[in-house]
């Protein structure tokens, strides 16, 4: 690892010697890539809502042997063990636990007591400065650019409102990918920067080479937002498989959701009560209508499906729009050396043009 070079609000924070941050993605960001971006210097963190509560503790153990360094694990705030998977982030000494929607403000307060640092993920300026009047220590914002679930305001247009709108670290995520984005970013105001599928796409990552092959060929056409996966626009690699999606209509879907509800609830361990308390909380903190409820039970397996299997024909391949510039699979060491390295350089050469 590389002596650090970069200083900012969030390494402070954090813990950590690079502003850079790799992102919780499901099925992806397992103990082998959080503990090899932790190791490389960077934030790993871990993605929890693909894992039974048992899994979860495993995976932070692992974790804990590979590395001595700081990582997080990502959250679902609407699931229904949430209260019960922070106090285990407490309870093993995880330094950041980061949220895909909005804690609540209890929680919020749980977590800091004991010294862990919130980092919630939002898409608008409004929701950062509610999450930041609760007590949080940072937040991530995603712009449309970005893989998975995402909005339709681009980062550069996003960031600075989210900027105006609070004092607290802001990692930047969504179309970043090199030193030259972390520049960007820190230029901007940010303290760092969040990166999915560039770190899907490295050698600690347990994707199928297979796999990471067909993101390699993609060019920045190839992916896609769409609803119809579970309801909520969510941007994929376009794949034959995505494509019948989006054409195909919401009667005949249905009975290929009831079979992955089925499928996930057995993978899950969950009961059926279980199902429809989550159900009810997401959609109480998400405004999901009963139909949109019941697409979400599909993302689960069918990204297992595409990230785990390497079965494109049943799942998906969720992807950022940065997967057209990317080309190698460096090892998250290699990369965030670089990345450092190159930030490093644009600023001092942005900095030259000062008179």
């Amino acid at each position: 690892m590389i002596d650090q070079q970069i200083r900012t609000p969030f390494t402070d924070l954090v813990g950590v010697p690079h502003p850079v941050v790799q992102t919780g993605m499901g099925w992806v960001s397992g103990p082998r890539l959080v503990s090899g971006t932790a190791n490389a210097g960077g934030l790993g963190i871990l993605a929890s809502a693909t894992m039974t509560f048992a899994e979860l503790e495993a995976a932070i153990i692992e974790v804990k042997g590979r590395t001595d360094r700081p990582f997080g694990v990502n959250l679902r705030a609407d699931a229904g063990d949430a209260a019960d998977r922070c106090r285990l982030l407490i309870d093993h000494g995880v330094k950041v636990a980061s949220f895909a929607l909005a804690p609540k403000p209890e929680l919020i307060a749980q977590l800091k007591e004991h010294d862990v640092v919130v980092m919630p993920s939002i898409g608008a300026a409004k929701h950062a400065k509610k999450v930041a009047a609760w007590g949080a220590d940072a937040v991530m914002v995603q712009g449309g650019e970005g893989g998975g679930h995402t909005g339709a305001i681009p980062t550069t247009l996003l960031l600075p409102t989210v900027l105006d709108a609070v004092d607290i670290p802001v990692i930047a995520a969504g179309g970043f990918f090199d030193g030259r984005g972390l520049a960007a970013a820190l230029s901007y105001g940010a303290a760092g920067v969040g990166m999915g599928t560039r770190f899907l796409l490295t050698r600690d990552s347990a994707v199928p080479d297979a796999v990471k092959e067909l993101y390699l060929a993609r060019g920045l056409t190839d992916t896609v937002v769409t609803t119809k996966v579970d309801g909520m626009p969510h941007r994929m690699l376009r794949t034959d498989l995505v494509d019948s999606l989006e054409e195909t209509s919401a009667v005949r879907r249905l009975g290929p959701t009831a079979r992955r509800t089925l499928e996930f609830k057995r993978s899950s361990g969950m009961s059926w009560a279980e199902l429809l308390k989550d159900g009810r909380a997401m959609r109480k903190a998400q405004g999901r209508t009963l139909a949109q409820m019941a697409l979400a039970a599909n993302t689960p397996t069918m990204l297992r499906a595409g990230l785990v299997e390497g079965d494109t024909s049943a799942g998906v391949l969720a992807s950022g729009q940065v997967v057209g510039v990317i080309d190698d699979l460096p090892s998250c060491e290699e990369l965030v050396e670089r990345i450092v390295v190159q930030a490093a350089a644009e600023l001092k050469r942005a900095a030259s043009y000062v008179v």
